[in-house]
């Protein structure tokens, strides 16, 4: 038997759904379609390829071509297609029945368009959770690639790693393949040549081993200096022909490789995802801590020694990190109960397809891409998870109010709804409003996000810093950037929460703004009441639907003059861009990116193009109106950067001693209906 080394090589490409149509088309431009048409020129070089089902079906309608390239690939042998989550959820995060489903909606995709069923599957994130197995195997599927790293935490070692491992739950039984992560730092980021003699050092005398790769197709040129290197310095022909001219390494694919060797044992991995993602989870004191720990270990030479040990927190630790992705995911999860229990005859292809897309992984989590802090894919699952919510609604009336702690924090939350408009108010001592929603915008205007300390934090100090790389290009991973200028006021953390009427009343007081500590103080099928009392004064806040607007209503008692401040943040699709602005009096004040001291004001405009609608807010007795951006620091391959989650909205009344009645109603309004200020 001769030594040999079978590349086993594979591409991961998708698209969050309902990502901006500019950044798809760049994708393509720059990595998926210069990818196809370089790997079908070498017929013999064989890979695999996973997209997921938005973005697959985004690329068979705008770009036939290239998919009939692949399409050609596929019939003759050379292309192997890889299953999934059709809109990539994270399997471990949504129900059993709903992982099949997805699984299933994939692979039906993939049969229909290329007349090829897959029997392995790309494991979002590669987070496992033996918890996936069942449903995998439930949907055909045989086997799934995930991280060497996984392997090292279940005491294997990296010369073991050469074929594929079984594991089983629940009767059901699973292959498992080990993705390098030796290959996954090299390629495309080392020089050609290197990597193909890396490969080749990898044989075994009387062997065949395999090497695996399975990562972003995005490395092949999306992520910096990727295109032009790739591409444009023909690294990837120089990768393909040196394998193909090599004497120990050949290309295969994976469910060839499986039917000609057996399994290596059963395996039972932790719960984990990539190593990254273990630091990345962390609180962002614990991650400091974490990437301390291993600096120290790479600086003794004992890291690879100990690095199984190394672990981070668990994917599903970013629920509890971040509350607005929780509050996300548990609605997620309401409304996939109500669908499931919903009577056969009302449930529609439709509704399965919002809640499936409600389920894509981006916006719940974050790392080195942006994730959670890019306000388009939060929004992209809040107008799925609307829609599946007004057409459920619809179909099984539900009652207009309802309190329970749907978000498992400790408090009660209460919902107050009709057929236009529902707004989530918590019952802790704010009494705001977390979320408000219009179901004709199909928006959620309380989908913004507080300002909170995370690990990378930490580089921003050093704005100067360079990455020195000795050959190649640097990955992203290592990269330090900053697209925008980062100042120590872009990182305050905030104290209160980023929600909807957070009130402040001072009345007889020196110094400070102590917030009212409100109670629920009761409530009807369109209202809901709260009450709170301070010395000298006492301050009821009353929130009202009627049709499509929402009224809150301030009734105070105060023993001597004072002030009350309420802070409004709303989520506005235009974000700081040139299709948002704010008007007064007939007249435009500015964008929703600046700063605008709107002095005394009894109503506001608000209108969003990207939206399509705007908020009317009326005040009456009229206030002092502050209004501009909420922006936090996030990071991406690109570098650091400043987004803008909200538009924050401040309202102040100066009120002399005695009972004062104040009102705030938001009208929401289509466009082609919005009116004129007066």
């Amino acid at each position: 038997m001769t030594s040999s080394v079978s590349l086993l090589f594979g591409v991961h490409a998708h698209q969050p759904a309902g990502n901006f149509r500019s950044v798809v088309d760049e994708a393509h431009e720059k990595s998926y379609g210069p990818f196809l048409r370089t790997v079908y020129r070498y017929p013999a070089f064989r890979f695999s390829a996973h997209f997921s089902g938005w973005l697959l079906d985004h690329l068979l309608t705008h770009y036939p071509g290239d998919m009939n390239l692949l399409r050609e690939m596929v019939e003759r042998g050379q292309a192997e297609l890889f299953g999934g989550g059709d809109m990539e959820p994270v399997l471990a995060a949504i129900p059993h029945r709903d992982r099949v489903g997805q699984l299933c909606a994939l692979s039906n995709r993939l049969t229909a368009a290329f007349g090829s069923r897959p029997t392995g599957a790309w494991l979002t994130e590669r987070v496992w959770e033996a918890t996936v197995v069942p449903a995998l195997a439930d949907a055909g599927l045989e086997f799934v690639t995930v991280d060497d790293y996984h392997f090292f935490c279940a005491g294997l070692e990296a010369n073991e790693l050469t074929g594929y491992f079984t594991t089983e739950e629940d009767n059901r039984r699973l292959d498992l393949f080990p993705i390098s992560e030796q290959l996954r730092y090299r390629i495309p980021f080392a020089p050609a040549a290197d990597t193909v003699r890396y490969l080749e050092s990898l044989a075994v005398e009387n062997q065949t081993v395999a090497s695996i790769y399975f990562d972003d197709i995005e490395k092949f040129g999306i992520w910096p200096e990727t295109h032009d290197w790739v591409y444009g310095k023909r690294w990837l022909e120089q990768f393909i022909e040196g394998v193909l001219s090599s004497a120990s390494v050949t290309t295969s694919h994976f469910g060839e490789f499986r039917s000609r060797h057996a399994t290596h044992g059963v395996v039972y991995l932790p719960t984990t995802s990539y190593m990254e993602m273990g630091e990345w989870t962390l609180p962002s004191d614990r991650a400091d801590d974490f990437a301390e720990l291993i600096a120290q270990h790479r600086a003794n030479g004992q890291y690879d020694r100990f690095k199984p040990f190394l672990r981070g927190g668990i994917w599903r630790n970013f629920l509890s990190r971040y509350p607005e992705a929780n509050w996300m995911h548990k609605r997620m999860l309401a409304l996939s109960e109500r669908l499931h229990r919903a009577p056969a005859g009302t449930v529609t292809s439709s509704m399965i397809n919002s809640l499936y897309r409600a389920q894509a992984n981006d916006g719940y989590w974050h790392g080195l891409f942006g994730g959670i802090y890019l306000p388009h894919l939060r929004r992209a699952v809040w107008r799925s998870m609307l829609d599946l919510e007004h057409d459920l609604d619809t179909a099984v009336p539900r009652f207009a109010t309802e309190t329970l702690d749907i978000d498992l924090d400790g408090r009660q939350e209460t919902f107050v709804r009709n057929a236009d408009v529902q707004i989530v108010v918590r019952e802790d001592s704010d009494a705001a409003i977390v979320e408000l929603s219009s179901y004709a915008l199909r928006h959620n205007f309380g989908d913004t996000l507080m300002r909170r300390r995370e690990h990378y934090y930490r580089h921003v100090a050093r704005q100067d810093e360079t990455t020195k790389i000795v050959e190649g290009i640097a990955s992203a991973h290592d990269r330090v950037a900053f697209r925008h200028e980062i100042h120590a006021e872009d990182l305050r953390e905030d104290a209160r929460p980023r929600a909807s009427f957070v009130d402040t009343l001072t009345a007889g007081m020196d110094g400070g703004a102590p917030s009212p500590a409100y109670e629920r103080a009761g409530g009807t099928d369109t209202e809901l009441g709260f009450l709170a009392t301070l010395p000298g004064s006492t301050v009821s806040k009353t929130y009202r639907l009627q049709g499509r607007a929402l009224s809150v209503t301030y009734l105070t008692e105060l023993d001597s003059a004072g002030e009350l401040q309420t802070e409004i943040n709303l989520a506005m699709p235009s974000c700081d861009g040139f299709l948002g602005r704010l008007s007064r009096d007939g007249g435009v004040t500015g964008g929703f990116g600046s700063r605008v001291d709107h002095g005394s004001t009894s109503e506001l405009l608000l209108e969003d193009g990207v939206l399509e609608g705007a908020l009317l807010i009326r005040i009456q007795p009229p206030a002092c109106a502050i209004s501009g951006p909420l922006h936090t620091v996030s990071q991406s391959e690109a570098g650091f950067e400043k987004i803008m989650q909200a538009l924050t909205l401040n309202l102040a009344w100066v009120l002399p001693k005695g009972h004062h009645e104040i009102r705030v109603t938001l009208d929401f309004w289509r466009d082609g209906a919005v009116p004129q200020t007066t």
